[in-house]
Formats: structure tokens, C-alpha cells, sequence
């Protein structure tokens, strides 16, 4: 495995934190790793305890680690929420090369002039997606490189985000031992995995339903066009399981995951199980009907409002309709709910690797396959992501010899004067 080519991705969500290891092979993505981790100390989308972040972060980091028997330097960060904020940008500059081929630096300049512009001092830019080239007035360019120009321009977008809500992330993950290698916009990251090109220049919706959030990012005209955030997932639909049924929230969830359906009418009123009661000792009876008129009755709400913040932006037509992922997603019935409910074309996106074939892992593989596009555009270089394998051999015999010190010889000698002390008294 070469560690210059394997990149490491995390995605802190409420309800857990996952990581995913991938090598990049040409433009194929291996996955080789996988870590996922109850999360704590996060709401809403929002760090509440960094120290139990801090914790979580490690445990799922610790998992991959395990599974591949590497250890992790860099990781790739997603980030999202209402703090973000969109820009356009544009940047010209000459071509600096005598030869007048643009090359990587030329690039970088390029991008370094478009982010001459105003910013408060509460807000920090988290990146620049270029999403087109001008080569002496020649448009449409992707990759400029190797061309022969004079004069270089950008047009893209930049992204800015709170300096405080951005800083509190990184160092959880900065305290959990790791560096970050690239901080990238979830919601693109996403959308790059999730979306095929149709889909982002018809204008589709992607509405990523996690546990404590949901996010939806807007593409129009192969570009994203806006992105907003909802404090509310599917941690709120065990909390009405919960409530409404009188059972202990740990069973809610697990009640969601095993028997939960999101469409009444796709639900079995044989499909019974018992469940404890609050306050009893007396189990209760429920069917997987009485769960979905409680899973629906929350999931129609969270789509009205989806519909109705929209609106509010000025969305009232989608022609490439809803893709929808994240971890409720994967609940039966979703599909049918959404589209009878958003009147629009509706489906559910996860990836298609071994081992992460689940809408909850959309993130990590977006994440990994979007920074390693984004740094072949731009010509940057990303930290590696894992310890070579040399050094990890070193570590792992360092350990070997600490934990082999740490043994008393005692013990071999105590053992030796026992069986000659026998000996001798079989002898006498």
C-alpha cells in the first residue's frame, strides 16, 4: 500500500462519528478501513463537550487503525451548517512562465487573487471551488494546465465559515492526535458521490438526514447554488417512540432501527414485538403499525419544513428532483413517504463499495473522492494520511519490546528453582 496515495476522511455527526480509510488507485477508490463510533458531546450538529468529542473521535480513529493495522496521521474533515456562507469570486493574473505555459503555480495565483476580497474578522474562508477557467478569454476550461496563455482567469466560489465553530472542530481533532490534511464543505463533498451531472444541472435538491441535523444543499447549473442547515433528524423520532410509547429512549432506538418503517401503508400489523414500560415491570405489545404512524406523523414534518425552507429561498422547481441519504434514509419506506409527500421525483443515494454500502457512509467516501478531485485541480498537496509502513513496523516492535520489559524475570527464575526444588526432593 502506497501511504501517498490512501487518504483518510471523517465525518463527526450526532449520533456517530465514522471514518473510512481509501486508496486512490488512478481514479478508482479502494476502500480498506472502516471506524464508527457512538458520538458524545455533539447536538445538533453543534460541539457541546469537547473532551467527550475528543474521545469518540479516538475510538472511531482507533477502529480503522485496527482493521488495516496502519496508524492514521491526516485525516480529511467534513464541515457544514448555518454558519456557511457562499460567495462568487474571480481572479485574474498574467501567466508567469517565459514559455507562457500555465502550470500549478499559476494556478495557485490565481486562486490567491480571488480571495482578495472583504471579510469580517468573525469569519474565516474554508476553501475556493474553482468552477471554471478563462485562458485569454476562452472559457469553460476545467484544467487549464499545460495551455498557452497570456492572461489566466478564475471564476468560482468561496466558501467562509464562523472562525470560532470551525476552530472548536479542529481542535477536537487536533486533540484526538491527528492533523488535518484538507477541511472540505460536506454538502459538496456529498453532492460529488450522491449526484450524477443531469441531476446538478437540471437543479436538485440533497437532503442529508442524520441524527441530530439535516442538511440540504441546492445544485443548479452543475454548481451549488445554496445550502442550509435543520436541527432536526432522526434522533427526534426516537424521542417521540420514546415519549409517546413510554418506553426507555435506549429501546426506542433500537425499536427504530430493527422494526421501524417511515410509510404507514407499507408496514405489517403482524410484525409484533414487546417492549418495556416506564414506570412498570409489565412488558407492552406494539406492532410495526403503531411505530410508523409515529415515525410518519415526524418524518412528514421534517419534509414540510424541508419544502417550506425552500420556498423561503426562492426554490420552487426542481426538475432533478430530491436525493436523499444519511443514516434514517436507509429506513424502508422513506422513498415512498418522500415522494408522495414532495409530489416530486424521489431517491435514496449510497455508495457502492464493500463494506460502506449504507447511506450513513455517503460522507466519508464523498469526502475522500472530493478533496483528492479538488487537489488535482488546484495543484496543492495533501499531507499523508498514514504513518509509512516502516515506521509503523518500528512502532509496533517498540511496543512489542516496552511491553516485554515490563514482564519480571522473575517469574522464569521462580518457575526454574520450583521444578529443580522437585527434583530433588523425587530423588531423596
Amino acid at each position: 500500500m502506497n501511504s501517498e496515495d490512501v487518504f483518510v476522511s471523517l465525518d463527526i455527526g450526532t449520533s456517530s462519528i465514522k471514518t473510512v480509510i481509501g486508496e486512490m488507485t488512478g481514479d478508482r477508490l479502494n476502500v480498506v478501513g472502516v471506524g464508527e463510533a457512538v458520538s458524545r458531546g455533539i447536538k445538533k450538529g453543534s460541539i457541546v463537550d469537547i473532551d467527550a468529542t475528543v474521545r469518540s473521535i479516538s475510538e472511531a480513529v482507533q477502529q480503522a487503525e485496527r482493521m488495516v493495522g496502519i496508524a492514521i496521521k491526516s485525516v480529511i474533515v467534513g464541515i457544514s451548517g448555518n454558519h456557511i456562507q457562499l460567495r462568487r469570486c474571480h481572479g485574474v493574473v498574467a501567466v508567469s512562465s517565459e514559455t507562457h505555459e500555465i502550470g500549478n503555480e499559476d494556478i495557485a495565483r490565481v486562486i490567491d487573487a480571488a480571495q482578495v476580497m472583504s471579510i469580517p474578522p468573525e469569519r474565516e474562508i474554508i476553501d475556493v471551488i474553482p468552477e471554471q477557467f478563462i485562458v485569454d478569454g476562452v472559457d469553460e476550461i476545467h484544467d487549464p494546465r499545460g495551455m498557452i496563455g497570456v492572461r489566466l482567469e478564475m471564476e468560482g466560489t468561496l466558501i467562509t465559515g464562523s472562525k470560532t465553530l470551525l476552530h472548536n472542530l479542529l481542535r477536537c481533532v487536533e486533540r484526538a492526535g491527528l492533523s488535518i490534511s484538507d477541511v472540505c464543505l460536506q454538502p459538496l463533498a456529498l453532492g460529488s458521490v450522491a449526484l450524477s451531472e443531469d441531476e446538478k444541472n437540471l437543479g436538485v435538491a440533497l437532503v442529508d438526514i442524520g441524527g441530530g441535523s439535516t442538511s440540504v444543499a441546492v445544485f443548479d447549473q452543475g454548481s451549488l447554488v445554496s445550502t442550509f442547515e435543520l436541527p432536526i433528524g432522526g434522533n427526534h423520532i426516537t424521542k417521540d417512540i420514546s415519549i409517546i410509547q413510554r418506553i426507555p429512549l435506549d429501546e426506542a432506538e433500537q425499536l427504530k432501527v430493527k422494526h421501524g418503517v417511515a410509510y404507514l401503508n407499507v408496514a405489517s400489523d403482524e410484525d409484533t414485538f414487546s417492549v418495556s414500560q416506564i414506570g412498570s415491570a409489565q412488558k407492552q405489545t406494539m406492532n410495526q403499525e403503531d411505530l410508523a404512524e409515529i415515525i410518519q406523523a415526524r418524518m412528514e414534518e421534517m419534509f414540510e419544513i424541508i419544502h417550506g425552507e425552500l420556498q423561503r429561498i426562492g426554490i420552487y422547481d426542481l426538475p432533478g428532483g430530491y436525493v436523499l441519504t444519511g443514516g434514517v434514509t436507509a429506513m424502508p419506506g422513506v422513498v415512498e413517504l418522500a415522494a408522495h409527500h414532495l409530489d416530486s421525483n424521489v431517491r435514496i443515494a449510497a455508495p457502492d463499495y464493500i463494506g460502506v454500502r449504507e447511506p450513513k457512509y455517503t460522507a466519508c467516501i464523498g469526502l475522500i473522492q472530493f478533496a483528492y478531485y479538488n487537489v488535482k485541480v488546484q495543484g496543492k498537496e495533501v499531507a499523508v494520511s498514514i504513518a509509512p509502513e516502516q515506521e509503523h513496523y518500528e512502532a509496533v516492535q517498540k511496543q512489542h519490546k516496552q511491553k516485554k520489559s515490563k514482564q519480571s524475570p522473575k517469574t522464569h527464575e521462580g518457575v526454574s528453582a520450583k521444578v529443580k526444588n522437585w527434583f530433588n526432593l523425587f530423588f531423596d
